[in-house]
């Protein structure tokens, strides 16, 4: 668990020595973990630069550091950059949802770097060209929560095919997929084919990435009929790579559990509790909320009344307000 504090074992063990017999030399601490010195040394210096041990005053071997006072220094750390990771999650997406929108307003200065995509058949046959094509990676957004055995079915070949070839497959999937167990058998067999898959709560738009330099995206993300883009070195391509990257950083491990992501950050709320908490403040109906995170309306209304409960609130406003003044909502 402390792996996420930037703690590896040997430092863990070292730091635990240190604690339970004071100061020690290096030849000592390896001696007492049965370690070699370069070893021993090494945990030392990782455990310096994490700020857990400290000169001595007296000029002897290096203190540890009081574990209330470095932990809890090194946790504020990390969620000081996980928030200011999702600031800029959000910025990334007021300017993709800008861009979008002016390209579907002008159709694009160059036709060669905007194509329009109004059939699914040509999106279709756009996707397995692309992924035919690409040789180092494809990556990707996929909303709606868990997906059908035939939608998984239909992308088993593509995968199959990219992944023999040595691309690299990174998915992020929502949450709630972790219910499906069609969604998880197939997130299993493509982690044994060297795929990567991890979820957020929430995802802004369906979006594939083909080699870091050309994507598709939905020409608007409310209406999958109304058709895709095909971007190809434009200024949107930039920010949903960024998008991409940022999401990807903040997103969990298909195998990890919101409850312990939240235990590891030292958060109040789960990833998806918090989700759930930012679409309130934003005014939408437990309706559009689960169409979002791609769970059904009675969940959402069961997570509502649970946060409420434990935030004391007799209505969604009081809800909201009182969720603010904890932080527990995304300004």
């Amino acid at each position: 668990m402390l792996g996420r504090l930037g703690i590896g074992p040997d430092e863990e063990a070292v730091y635990r020595v240190m604690l339970k017999d004071g100061p020690g030399a290096v030849s000592g601490l390896a001696e007492a973990l049965g370690w070699t010195e370069e070893r021993a040394r090494s945990a030392l210096d990782r455990l310096a630069a994490l700020s857990l041990v400290r000169p001595s005053a007296d000029g002897g071997p290096d203190r540890p550091v009081d574990p209330e006072l470095g932990l809890t220094s090194l946790l504020a750390s990390q969620e000081t950059e996980l928030l200011e990771r999702e600031r800029q999650i959000r910025a990334s997406r007021v300017a993709v949802a800008g861009m979008l929108a002016d390209i579907r307003a002008t159709g694009g200065h160059d036709v060669t770097e905007v194509q329009k995509l109004r059939s699914m058949d040509q999106i279709q046959s756009k996707i397995e060209h692309l992924a035919e094509t690409c040789t180092t990676e494809i990556a990707a957004f996929v909303p709606g929560g868990g997906q059908s055995e035939e939608h998984l079915e239909a992308a088993r070949p593509l995968d199959t095919s990219t992944s023999d070839r040595g691309v690299r497959l990174r998915y992020i999937f929502l949450d709630s997929c972790r219910n499906s167990p069609a969604t998880r058998e197939y997130v299993a067999w493509l982690g044994e084919r060297g795929g990567l898959v991890r979820t957020v709560p929430r995802l802004p738009l369906r979006m594939l990435i083909y080699d870091r330099s050309r994507a598709i995206v939905p020409m608007d993300p409310a209406a999958a009929d109304m058709g895709a883009l095909v971007l190809d070195g434009t200024g949107a391509l930039t920010a949903l790579l960024a998008l991409f990257d940022l999401t990807w950083q903040q997103a969990q491990p298909l195998g990890e559990s919101a409850v312990e992501a939240a235990a590891d950050t030292g958060n109040d709320l789960t990833p998806p509790e918090r989700a759930v908490l930012d679409l309130l403040t934003e005014g939408m109906t437990d309706e559009a909320i689960a169409r979002q995170l791609g769970v059904s309306v009675r969940t959402i209304r069961r997570v509502t009344a649970d946060l409420s409960q434990r935030l004391g609130a007799r209505s969604r406003f009081e809800a909201g307000v009182l969720a603010t003044s904890k932080g527990w909502v995304n300004l």
